[in-house]
């Protein structure tokens, strides 16, 4: 009987170092975000499932605050610090890092087919050639509300801004609870949930945002003037002290049920099912302003995925982004983030009924996005859409009247974007 061999110091020290150098193989990714208030749900969630079965790539998700990102990620960039993975603003944001060698073309993702023309238009180039960022979902503006308070003091959901601002005068009478949960210290809040939430009714959609591409309409006539004066109708009806609230102080503030009513985007949903499981949320679509006039909601194209061209990782980073192209992440997607909607033509099924309710809304309500978005924001200084953040929240501050407001935003963009010259 021959006996086992000897295991020596040696050959243990030799098991040993290839042991360490296969753990050495192993890959982490790293993706830079703007959304702050999903880590959680990607650290929890999504990223498990993806390294379930890539069990050699781990991937760490690192967000930013929102209102800092923009700069936050271009100096990573430029710098050599930022992640494999970045996290995309549709349009010319992004397109400016892609056109600054930032981000790399993705054509070869055959995950990519999963997408429509439509859904790869935010990420890719003028010509449609390139697309440079993985479409991952789009988000839906509207109101979420407290079912509880409104049950309390007996206000249904409006249909009209005069609804609305009755509902929300009875509530600042009852002294109990903050009408409209909303800060300006951010900025970003009073131009993305306020102004270009309500704001599309009454430049009507896809015509006025066309009419500013075109320059045939101003930010400081017709509708656009309106939406300022709409969103300075939310003065009195703003917590105490919203001039020192931040997103995140807002969040907490409605999340604790001290507020009836929260300018939102569909994003949220997730956040506030996280914060207070037991909070009953309501939610209606962005309000008309007359009897009988047609509802139009912003549905943005929001947010997609690039490769950053200085990675070290880029094999395993394409590995990822295939992932997230197909069709286990979106329905995971879907579930894990609701009020987010995937871009890939895959079908999926929306758990959360409020998450649900928004998506109805696209059956009665006409569609747009954010006005600033598309080619307008393309100059660094001024930049459309940092214009609309300050005049938006000194409205909300009483800083600006509305037609100061349009007047600001319209000059600068005239200064450099040729169709508004002269305008």
């Amino acid at each position: 009987m021959k006996r086992a061999p000897r295991i020596t110091a040696s050959v243990m020290i030799l098991c040993l170092m290839a042991l360490g150098q296969g753990a050495a193989q192993k890959t982490e990714l790293r993706i830079e975000s703007w959304r702050n208030d999903d880590l959680k749900i990607w650290r929890d969630t999504i990223l498990p499932a993806f390294e379930k079965d890539h069990p050699n790539i781990d991937v760490v998700f690192t967000p930013s605050a929102p209102a800092e990102y923009n700069a936050v990620v271009e100096t990573k960039l430029k710098g050599g610090t930022a992640g494999d993975i970045i996290a995309c603003r549709p349009f010319d944001a992004s397109l400016g890092l892609y056109n600054a060698k930032h981000l790399v073309a993705l054509n070869d993702l055959k995950g990519l087919r999963n997408f429509s023309t439509v859904a790869k238009a935010a990420w890719s180039t003028d010509d449609g050639k390139t697309t440079f960022c993985v479409p991952t979902a789009a988000v839906i503006h509207g109101f979420l509300y407290n079912k509880a308070v409104f049950k309390e003091l007996g206000l249904s959901e409006p249909k009209t801004e005069k609804e609305f601002l009755a509902a929300m005068e009875k509530v600042k009478a009852n002294k109990k609870y903050a009408p409209i949960a909303m800060g300006s210290k951010d900025q970003w809040e009073a131009a993305t949930m306020g102004y270009q939430n309500i704001g599309p009714t009454l430049w009507k959609g896809e015509q006025g945002r066309t009419g500013l591409l075109k320059g045939s309409a101003q930010y400081n006539k017709g509708g656009f003037l309106q939406a300022f004066q709409a969103l300075e109708r939310w003065r009195p009806y703003l917590p105490q002290g919203y001039q020192a609230l931040a997103y995140p102080d807002v969040q907490n503030l409605f999340a604790q049920g001290r507020a009836a009513v929260y300018p939102a985007g569909s994003w949220d949903i997730a956040t506030f099912r996280g914060m207070n499981p037991k909070l009953d949320l309501g939610a209606f679509p962005a309000y008309t302003f007359a009897a009988g006039q047609k509802c139009v909601i912003s549905d943005h194209p929001d947010i997609g995925f690039g490769l950053n061209a200085a990675s070290k990782n880029k094999d395993a980073a394409k590995v990822f982004l295939e992932w997230m192209a197909g069709p286990e992440f979106a329905r995971l997607y879907a579930n894990a983030l609701p009020g987010f909607y995937p871009l890939a033509n895959v079908a999926y099924k929306v758990n959360d009924p409020v998450a649900q309710e928004f998506l109805d809304w696209r059956k009665t309500c006409d569609k747009t996005f954010r006005s600033s978005y598309q080619l307008l924001s393309r100059n660094a200084n001024p930049n459309n859409e940092n214009d609309l953040w300050n005049a938006t929240a000194q409205v909300l501050n009483g800083k600006m009247t509305p037609q100061q407001a349009g007047d600001f935003v319209q000059k600068n963009l005239a200064s450099w974007y040729a169709p508004q010259k002269g305008k």
